[in-house]
């Protein structure tokens, strides 16, 4: 299924006071290891990911696996996106960074998501009413602004 037709599930972002190009190492490094905590490479394959392993050149770019993802755009300084599926979901996750004024840029992460069936129902409820994902997103958001902002 491509990205462009999955369904939109949310979307948060922060202003960060830095340029797009500083912000987008801390980026690909958050986003990295999110992913690659311990456990992540078990839950992806207890769920079956298409990518449950890591893989892949780094820092990011086209064509990298995370643990339950595959980078499908790494456009350094505006976009990187991420896809993946299992038995669940299939589902992107999507960074855009955007200038926001003179040395700011705005990051922005859109969920998009399909949950098929009975059992995709119910893993979408428990995602969403945990409010687990947005405390997940929101807190890598805020750590790229930071470590985007301790940068001289």
């Amino acid at each position: 299924m491509p990205i462009d037709s999955l369904p939109h599930l949310d979307e948060h972002s922060t202003l960060i006071a830095t340029d797009t190009d500083r912000a987008w190492p801390h980026l690909t490094d958050v986003v990295e290891r999110s992913f690659s905590r311990p456990g992540m490479t078990g839950y992806a394959r207890l769920v079956s990911a298409a990518d449950p392993v890591t893989s892949g050149p780094r820092p990011l770019v086209t064509g990298s696996t995370l643990p339950g993802f595959r980078v499908t755009t790494a456009i350094p300084g505006r976009q990187l996106t991420l896809r993946g599926s299992h038995r669940f979901s299939t589902y992107a996750l999507i960074f855009r960074l955007e200038p926001a004024g003179p040395g700011r840029s705005r990051l922005r992460a859109e969920t998009c998501a399909v949950f098929p069936g009975l059992t995709g129902g119910l893993y979408r409820h428990i995602l969403l009413a945990s409010g687990g994902h947005a405390i997940g997103i929101r807190r890598m958001l805020a750590t790229v602004r930071r470590k985007s902002e301790q940068t001289p």
